[in-house]
């Protein structure tokens, strides 16, 4: 047997259980077989009484009130002769006249079943019994016995029921146990009882017809079993072996067998197992990109500290060995900017290694950029930094973005004091806010080189420092790149171009910062 997985067997025990259900209600409401026997009685009731009123009105003499027997063999010969009946006439003091299994070709040879002598002939019979009351063949509760009457037909109650003028009938079982119906009608001429009309079914007729048509219905469901057991594989197939296959290939990533492994793509596939297998793909490969942006982050840290490092390292073996008091006084200054170095490059990675998990936990806010911009200008412009600080701000009012203002406000602290550390003294710092379409579009200029070309896009990299030579080791590298960070974060962009026309430097650099506005704003 193949090994299914445990969706498989739920969606083959469900859709079993829904068609076992199913036929059991159908075998259920027909267990009795109401139905068929009462419209089976109805039918013998007509027949009985079509034959009864042609023998009333051909086989009966008025004056002395008696049936002519030997008229109406005749026609009951030809009357029940079509039908799968048994027909019994009674003269009016119960006595047998005629009995059609005397009159018919079909009744010349009588058969019967002995009784089950060996213990399989026994066993199989009680299957068969048990099967009959299951399927609703052959109701448990016992009914009346059926027995031959002989010449007295005063033996059934519906022909003593029929000679006081009330048609009767009644249901019993044969000595193996088959179903017999009967239906006694008086035959009359106005107020006069000639006789009674005693037809029944043979055994197992009725029963016969219940198991072909049990017999029909199991056939139904094996067929319907078959096409439900290929439905289930084939469904099992296109939902449960996909979703293994994902899952395995999730535990090769959780495990890390096998190098980078790759989750299975279903390109074919456009439901919710292609979703989902293209989500995984892209949720591993977004895993994989952060694990190797850690080994890069890592190796860059490393390097980065491993400058100060040498030349704090180089500076004190050279402390020992100055002579005059001027050479230790410049060697203590380069240790302690290499410590300023160190420990800003320590601040500055810390923020930055967890900026990535505060960003994925923090919940955007509107903020108010109008007023955050002003406030940051108005800060600087308290301090004397040699720089002038500008804000023009042509945002609709109340312009709102989302995001936390704290971590915006950092990008802007950021850019401000980029360009006013690339500023020359007396120089300008200018921010500029306008709407362009559907975002709010920040720039800020300084009037210092601007920015190499080739270097653009660079300077967003993490310990990018390139800068004119006495500020060189100021700056750990990290500000640019984490404001890239924090803007992504929030659903925009940001990019560096030159205030001159061609782009190229001399003219002073401008940093562009676009965030979508908060829908009441769009």
């Amino acid at each position: 047997m193949p090994h299914f997985s445990a969706l498989t067997w739920r969606i083959l025990a469900f859709n079993a259980l829904a068609l076992i259900v199913l036929t059991g209600g159908v075998i259920l409401v027909q267990a009795s077989g109401r139905g068929l026997i009462e419209e089976r009685l109805t039918s013998i009731h007509e027949q009985a009484n079509i034959v009864a009123g042609t023998l009333a009105e051909y086989a009966t003499e008025p004056e002395t009130h008696t049936l002519k027997v030997a008229e109406a063999e005749p026609l009951l010969r030809q009357l029940i002769a079509p039908t799968r009946l048994r027909g019994r006439l009674y003269l009016p003091g119960g006595h047998l006249a005629i009995d059609t299994r005397d009159l018919l070709a079909r009744n010349v040879v009588q058969t019967g079943e002995l009784p089950a002598l060996d213990t399989a002939s026994q066993v199989k019979a009680w299957f068969k019994r048990l099967y009959d009351g299951i399927m609703g063949v052959r109701p448990f509760a016992r009914l009346q016995p059926y027995s031959e009457g002989g010449e007295d037909g005063h033996i059934y109650s519906e022909v003593d029921s029929a000679l006081t003028g009330v048609t009767g009938s009644a249901q019993r079982v044969d000595d193996r146990n088959r179903l017999v119906l009967s239906v006694a009608v008086p035959i009359q001429r106005f107020t006069a009882i000639y006789g009674v009309l005693f037809l029944s079914t043979e055994g197992g007729d009725i029963d016969d017809i219940l198991r072909q048509e049990r017999a029909t219905l199991i056939e139904v469901f094996i067929v319907a079993l078959l096409v439900m057991l290929l439905s289930s594989l084939y469904l099992a197939g296109t939902i449960a072996e996909p979703v293994k296959r994902l899952a395995a290939a999730a535990d090769r990533v959780r495990f890390g067998l096998g190098g980078r492994s790759d989750i299975p793509n279903f390109p074919e596939r456009t439901d919710e197992i292609g979703d989902l297998a293209d989500s995984l793909r892209s949720m591993t490969g977004g895993l994989y990109d952060r694990i190797d942006a850690i080994e890069s982050f890592a190796a860059d840290v490393a390097h980065e500290l491993k400058n100060p490092l040498t030349s704090l390292a180089s500076a004190v073996e050279m402390f020992s060995r100055a002579k005059d008091e001027e050479s230790r006084t410049q060697l203590l200054g380069i240790v302690r900017g290499d410590i300023k170095r160190i420990d800003r490059l320590i601040t500055d990675i810390s923020d930055a290694s967890r900026l990535d998990a505060e960003l994925s936990r923090e919940i955007k806010e509107p903020v108010a950029l109008p007023h955050l911009l002003s406030t940051i200008i108005e800060i600087y412009r308290m301090t004397d930094s040699g720089v002038d600080f500008e804000l023009h701000d042509q945002l609709p009012q109340g312009a709102i973005v989302l995001g936390k203002d704290e971590r915006l406000g950092q990008v802007f602290r950021n850019l401000i004091d980029n360009a006013a550390s690339f500023s020359p003294p007396g120089g300008k710092v200018i921010v500029t806010a306008v709407r362009s379409d559907i975002v709010a579009r920040i720039t800020v200029e300084d009037e210092g080189p601007g920015i190499p070309p080739d270097n653009l896009e660079s300077i967003f990299e993490r310990f990018y420092t390139e800068r004119p030579g006495e500020n060189f080791g100021r700056n750990s590298g990290l500000g640019l790149s984490i404001a890239r960070q924090i803007i992504d974060g929030a659903g925009g962009r940001i990019y560096a171009e030159n205030r001159s026309p061609d782009n190229t430097q001399g003219m002073g650099a401008r940093l562009i910062v676009e965030l979508p506005l908060a829908q009441q704003h769009v």
